[in-house]
């Protein structure tokens, strides 16, 4: 299967990529195992991205419907799936893509390379795991999605030995200022230290330090964080220096990095004792 881009699918989808499907329910999480899986997670992103949250789509993507780029293609793509709805691609409720180091070597860089500079990251000793692209259905954004995807990136972390996740997250809109109080909490309160922090490209970089930190309450703006950024940040996350607006998605993006081994060692221990009794399937995904 072809990708945008010109690059072709590796051939199949390993075994060795995921973990087995965990379950909460009628809710699953678990690896894309077929190319119909992931065109359907373009589709469900397509609608999200552009239909809900007003991206702009270029003429290739309105045509096609399918939120689609060179990194699916070497990606692991992480679905949510509600299996009263099927067993398939029609119960595909949610996502996340994760790029691996030999995923973007096959590219040539990361996705956030084009926003930020990663050179901190990349000389990092360890595994490095890049987060993007999550979202989930409107009808299912309840408590069991969120957790069943972070539960997901738990043990995919576990299982590939990662050492750094890291990736791009979004606040909603492209006027910084509007963004202020956000913005400037999370770079007093969250600010990555030096040998973990990318700098956000010089030429798209915004100062994210754009208020008097005595002008907000943290706990407010912490409890109106996104979701996702919310949860970077429960994990020990830190941002980068600055945010980068992106026209395109109609957000501002921060980079956040989160060191796994600052992830609470019992929920890690959760997975690992999991994996042990054989109940996530570590090598039949």
């Amino acid at each position: 299967m072809t990708f945008p881009g010109g690059i072709v699918a590796r051939g199949g989808f390993s075994a060795d990529a995921g973990f087995g499907e965990l379950r909460a329910g009628e809710l699953g999480v678990r690896i894309a195992q077929t190319a119909a899986e992931v065109d359907a997670a373009q589709a469900l992103r397509f609608r999200i991205f552009y239909e809900e949250m007003g991206a702009t789509p270029d003429a290739q993507t309105l045509a096609s419907r399918r939120d689609a780029d060179a990194f699916d293609a070497v990606a692991d793509h992480l679905l949510v799936l509600d299996h009263s709805l099927g067993d398939g691609p029609q119960a595909i409720v949610g996502t996340y893509r994760l790029i691996r180091q030999h995923a973007a070597d096959a590219v040539g860089r990361f996705y956030t390379s084009a926003e930020y500079d990663i050179a901190p990251l990349l000389a990092y000793p360890g595994n490095l795991l890049e987060l993007g692209r999550s979202c989930v259905d409107s009808a299912h954004r309840t408590r069991n999605a969120t957790q069943l995807l972070w539960r997901g990136i738990a043990a995919y972390v576990f299982k590939h030995h990662i050492d750094v996740m890291f990736g791009c997250a979004s606040l909603h809109g492209t006027d910084p200022d509007a963004l202020a109080a956000p913005l400037t909490y999370l770079a007093t309160e969250h600010l990555a230290p030096p040998a973990l922090r990318p700098r956000a490209l010089a030429a798209r970089h915004v100062e994210m330090r754009r208020m008097d930190p005595a002008g907000y309450d943290p706990k407010r703006i912490l409890a109106a964080l996104p979701p996702l950024v919310k949860g970077y940040l429960r994990l020990g996350g830190f941002v980068g220096d600055g945010a980068v607006i992106d026209h395109q998605f109609n957000t501002t993006d921060v980079c956040v990095v989160v060191k796994t081994d600052l992830i609470t060692s019992s929920r890690m221990k959760f997975y690992e004792r999991k994996i042990a009794e054989g109940q996530e399937g570590p090598d039949t995904v």
